[in-house]
């Protein structure tokens, strides 16, 4: 796949990442420092995060003692 057919990424600052996890920006910083997330450097200063990255963060708890459904 070129990139030109490539799916588009959707970016966040890290400011709008945490606001997506209802977290702090530090916590964001932490993910990418820990290798959780994936951050994307624009500039010196400036990185994004991919929304799909961001999700995946999100992990369902398990539930002790099987099928609750």
């Amino acid at each position: 796949m070129s990139i030109a057919q490539a799916q588009p990424r959707e970016l966040l600052t890290p400011q709008q990442a945490a606001q997506r996890l209802n977290v702090s920006v530090r916590t964001i910083r932490r993910y990418i420092a820990s290798g959780d997330l994936t951050g994307y450097r624009l500039g010196p200063r400036m990185y994004r995060v991919d929304v799909a990255e961001l999700d995946a963060v999100l992990r369902p708890i398990p539930v002790a003692g099987g099928d609750h459904g």
